[in-house]
């Protein structure tokens, strides 16, 4: 049999919290499946737009590239909204992205908070050395996986099964797909007089050959199982079970709220500018420099924050560079004075930069069934004139 060379909605979903998981995402900020129309749920996803912010040219972009799914760093959906107008710009995007079928999916500071995200990303640019969280989220970490268990008449397993693996990405493990674990028994129920059973009677106990279901389900899929065993299970009252899984906290990867990087090899100031500069594919940098870097001083420990990272930067003490997209002019000021020095790029130029790696490690796990573009149409907004 040749393999599906499209996945679901949920599974895409499932992919993509597989690398930024959703519990990772600040509190403040809104993650995830943001945008799913009607038609989405049973439309095949077979390509992928990524970008930074969704406008209305990259909705162009996605439109006529086919894209299934647009996946928008930033979320387009932010702030509460009381009503959708077609005369404003930001509800207008959505309102076509409705109309066209086509679902929208945020990552924003999961993907920053993620082992192996933007914020390590950024701080590769540098060298090598240790690198760990600013603000490490370990402790509130939340399972990002369930076990789930189903109770289901032997002649009806397969398609609940097949139903759970395709609408929603349950069973899948690693390179494995449908994984799952089965074992006969014996359920029992007493209905009463309302209860209208499809085997056995209302009134009294009855016994019936089941089958114990076991398979994995990703969090994002939660919400809809409830649904889904239903609608392919033949029991009035399905019975099923969710348990979390999390794994041991020993030898994970840290992750967090920005990145701070011990470099193995000291860098000047002119050769840190000059290493961010490649990375970013960027000709020039604001740079506010600090009297020791000035007179030679090596830079050692070096704080980094994809987009606006003033706030999270308030939490470090010592970092003898700070690197971001964007600060206010007195928290320069204020870590001038303490002797540390600043690199600004502008805001998205600390993100989209990684927008093809994030592309290549979906495709990756995908295996195969999913086309991920970048947009050519979402560019830094701000110009060098």
């Amino acid at each position: 049999m040749l393999p599906r060379m499209s996945q679901t909605l949920a599974e895409v979903s499932a992919l993509l919290e597989r690398l930024a998981p959703l519990h990772l995402s600040e509190d403040w900020d809104n993650t995830g499946l943001l945008l799913e129309p009607l038609s989405a749920a049973a439309r095949p996803i077979e390509r992928v737009l990524l970008c930074i912010d969704l406008s209305e040219r990259v909705l162009d972009e996605a439109l006529e590239c086919s894209a299934d799914l647009v996946v928008a760093y930033h979320p387009p959906l932010f702030r509460g909204l009381k009503r959708l107008r077609a005369r404003s710009a930001e509800e207008r995007v959505l309102l076509r992205a409705l109309d066209a079928g086509l679902a929208v999916y945020s990552p924003h500071t999961a993907l920053d908070a993620a082992s192996d995200g933007l914020n390590d990303w950024l701080a590769r640019a540098f060298g090598a050395g240790r690198c760990t969280p600013l603000v490490p989220r370990e402790s509130a970490r939340v399972p990002a996986e369930f076990k789930l268990v189903v109770f289901v008449p032997a002649e009806h397993v397969a398609a609940l099964r097949d139903a759970l693996s395709s609408k929603l990405g349950a069973g899948r493990i690693g390179n494995y797909s449908e994984c799952g674990y089965e074992l006969e028994g014996r359920g029992s129920f007493f209905g009463n007089e309302s209860a209208q059973p499809t085997v056995g009677e209302r009134g009294t106990l009855s016994f019936v050959a089941e089958t114990r279901l076991e398979m994995r389900c990703p969090a994002a899929a939660v919400k809809d199982l409830a649904r889904v065993i239903a609608a392919h299970h033949p029991y009035e009252e399905p019975a099923w079970d969710l348990y979390p899984l999390v794994a041991p906290a020993a030898g994970e990867p840290s992750t967090g709220a920005g990145r701070l990087l011990v470099l193995d090899q000291p860098l000047s100031i002119t050769d840190a500018v000059t290493r961010l500069k490649t990375h970013l594919a960027l000709p020039t940098l604001r740079v506010a420099t600090a009297g020791p870097h000035a007179a030679g001083e090596p830079i050692t420990r070096i704080a980094v924050c994809a987009g606006a990272g003033g706030s999270v930067f308030e939490k470090v003490s010592e970092a003898d560079l700070f690197v971001t997209g964007e600060m206010r002019h007195h928290d320069v000021l204020a870590k001038l004075r303490a002797g540390s020095s600043v690199i600004l790029s502008e805001h998205t130029h600390t993100e989209r930069g990684y927008l093809p790696e994030f592309g290549r490690r979906l495709e990756r796990l995908a295996e195969g069934r999913l086309s991920v573009l970048v947009s050519e149409r979402d560019v830094e907004p701000l110009r060098t004139l």
